[in-house]
């Protein structure tokens, strides 16, 4: 298929789109946003691997800058990995960590850019400004990455499952546990079920409204 035809192709794809739903319901956006908490206890409901490639099958189409996609994902699932993770989580995290069916370690690859050539043939050159320059580097993979780690937690969400993200973790640790040999640094934990409503103590906190946190210029 030419250039052309693939080009025609991928514009009629999205007006496609726009034309099956113009935007979503009510009923989605209370899945996903209004309604949604970050869950602090879950059941004992399984998450399945077929789940877990439906999140990430969302999660990349989410746009990162030059489509790096830096992030990289660890679903820690079975008691053996859980077991591994522990000593590095901080107390108020250790509970509900090993009681969640999967907990998504979301790290990033410092490195990403050595795939410029395949995902960004437009201009692949762009990425031998990062070869050299570390700290450039770690900085673009580590706000890429948490882009795609809130698309994750959303994906979640809007396939039916819970999230709870944490930062309470020592980081050092779970790089040299898991990330050891690898150019890969994790950022954020997300505890990811169906969660027990038992767990929600009370209703949802503050939320700025719009005029505080907002300028339109």
């Amino acid at each position: 298929m030419s250039d052309g035809a693939q080009l025609d192709q991928a514009r009629k794809r999205i007006s496609d789109a726009r034309d099956a739903i113009g935007r979503l319901d009510d009923a989605a956006l209370n899945l996903v946003f209004r309604e949604a908490r970050s869950h602090n206890w879950f059941t004992d409901k399984p998450v399945t691997d077929e789940q877990l490639h439906e999140i990430y099958d969302l999660v990349k189409y989410g746009s990162t800058s030059s489509n790096t996609q830096p992030m990289r994902l660890i679903f820690v699932r079975s008691p053996e990995a859980k077991e591994r993770l522990a000593p590095a989580l901080k107390p108020a995290n250790l509970d509900k960590t090993m009681i969640a069916p999967v907990t998504a370690i979301i790290g990033y690859d410092t490195a990403f850019w050595q795939d410029f050539v395949l995902n960004y043939p437009i201009r692949p050159e762009n990425g031998d400004r990062f070869k050299d320059n570390e700290p450039l580097a770690e900085k673009f993979a580590f706000q890429m990455g948490t882009l795609q780690g809130a698309y994750l937690m959303l994906a979640a969400r809007a396939v039916g499952l819970d999230t709870g993200g944490m930062g309470g973790f020592d980081v050092d640790q779970v790089d040299a546990e898991f990330f050891a040999g690898t150019t890969i640094k994790s950022n954020f934990l997300c505890n990811i079920g169906y969660g027990d409503l038992k767990g929600i103590k009370g209703p949802r906190l503050h939320r700025y409204e719009f005029d505080k946190v907002c300028s339109i210029i």
